[in-house]
């Protein structure tokens, strides 16, 4: 009876040994197939053979064809009428309406937070990380490591917007938006990183932070909303300047996916 209860553990182990191997395979492909693509690598357009791609990245077809749907879902793949997939490629008005979009769904979080109270140490933690801003920005001018710091505190301190509302359902819905290419917060801070104006930007935006930290600590939702809202505007502005090449922005190697975005349509 041991030998069969034996048999029937190693079988079960080998079954969860094969689905977490499988699990990893999928992560792999659909990892690397994102980096192809926002490294512009698949130029937008491009049609993904389905074969070719199981021998570029040596996984198996499975773990392909969940990362493909799971890319087509995440909008940057389309589905073609005939079967198959090809890259995206994004409208400047497909990208400033994401970016209201997200706009509009973080004022909805920060009013949430306002009205049900934010908790302290979620509120303590979020004064930190701005005090740790207010230290970058206190340099006269910003190296590139100043700016991937910024970059990393804007994202966590957004993060901890979030939170505070203890909303699951809206952030849910905000966190399929942001996947988007050049929807998210910190989306084209980096493209204006060698702008004479960037530093002026980032300590507007920081002053906008800190408003609405201090509307939602006051219980002040209307004005949290409106602030967040505003506060998305400035990802507006970066993206038309980024577009126009205003302002000395220069394109970096990490922004490739730019040339996911038409200009016109």
């Amino acid at each position: 009876m041991s030998a069969i209860k034996n048999i029937a553990k190693s079988t079960v182990s080998e079954r969860a040994e094969g689905q977490i191997g499988s699990e990893s395979a999928q992560v792999r492909a659909l990892l690397k197939l994102r980096e192809l693509i926002l490294s512009g690598e698949l130029a937008g357009g491009t049609r993904i053979a389905e074969l070719a791609i199981v021998e570029r990245l040596g996984v198996s077809r499975t773990p392909i064809r969940a990362a493909l749907m799971r890319l087509e879902q995440e909008g940057l793949l389309e589905a073609l009428p005939n079967g198959g997939y090809a890259v995206r490629t994004f409208s400047e008005r497909d990208i400033a309406d994401a970016i209201e979009l997200r706009g509009t769904l973080e004022g909805l979080l920060v009013r949430l937070a306002a009205e049900r109270g934010a908790p302290a140490v979620v509120m303590g933690e979020a004064k930190d990380c701005l005090k740790q801003v207010d230290a970058v920005l206190a340099q006269p001018a910003l190296s590139d490591e100043a700016f991937s710091a910024y970059v990393d505190l804007n994202e966590r301190f957004h993060a901890l917007l979030y939170e505070m509302a203890d909303s699951p359902v809206t952030v849910k819905q905000l966190e399929r938006v942001v996947s988007l290419p050049f929807a998210s917060a910190s989306a084209f801070v980096v493209v204006q990183a060698n702008s004479p104006q960037a530093r002026d930007m980032l300590v507007v935006a920081q002053d906008q932070h800190w408003q609405v930290l201090d509307a939602i600590e006051r219980g002040e939702g209307t004005r949290a909303e409106a602030l967040m809202r505003e506060h998305s505007r400035l990802a507006q502005r970066n993206l038309r300047q980024a577009l126009s090449g205003q302002g000395g922005a220069q394109m970096p190697e990490s922004m490739k996916a730019m040339k996911l975005i038409r200009r016109r349509g």
